[in-house]
């Protein structure tokens, strides 16, 4: 019984699409990688808004047809901080601002990591993402798929839109520690 109920949550749709999504990283970043025109960098942003899209409703099924699992809870954020990670990678082979962003993503979601594994031994949790993580996350996500959509833009508005980027990532960064320390504090 427990097989077949590990295969029915493993098999859920929320699930299936996290597994799309994953599978995307990899295509994300060939396409980003060969693009020679206009319109492969169009294609590599378009399977990130895919990438999105899934995102939201691999969420949205999941808690309105009651299909929220634990292996969905590790799966979708793992898909997100994949999919991030490989934009900021790439992105760094482009733009040299890129270089700073990538630094500040890797130390904003390695101590956010161990702060929540800190915490989750202690007995604690944070429970979902929070308003400033969302506003960070979509900032994130419009930024970056400009830059790849567009790649012929000046390095005025490269570097603007990278440094709101880091911006909003470092306040959430913030945000988020308050939170940590104050729950390790109770």
């Amino acid at each position: 019984m427990k097989k077949e109920k590990f295969l029915q949550e493993a098999l859920s749709i929320p699930n299936l699409l996290s597994y799309l999504r994953l599978i995307m990283i990899p295509l994300f970043i060939w396409t980003y990688f060969t693009a020679t025109t206009t319109t492969d960098c169009l294609i590599a942003a378009g399977i990130l808004v895919l990438s999105g899209i899934t995102d939201f409703l691999d969420g949205f099924i999941a808690r309105r047809y009651n299909q929220v699992t634990e292996l969905g809870k590790f799966i979708d954020p793992l898909a997100d901080k994949l999919t991030q990670a490989s934009i900021v990678l790439c992105l760094v082979f482009r733009y040299n601002m890129a270089f700073l962003l990538t630094i500040i993503f890797v130390v904003k979601e390695v101590t956010q990591g161990l702060s929540c594994l800190f915490l989750y031994r202690k007995g604690k949790k944070l429970n979902g993402a929070l308003w400033y993580g969302k506003v960070s996350t979509a900032v994130f996500y419009f930024a970056m798929i400009f830059l790849i959509a567009v790649p012929m833009l000046s390095t005025t508005v490269v570097n603007l839109l990278i440094l709101i980027t880091m911006g909003v990532l470092i306040f959430a960064f913030i945000m988020y520690m308050i939170i940590f320390i104050r729950m390790n504090k109770q």
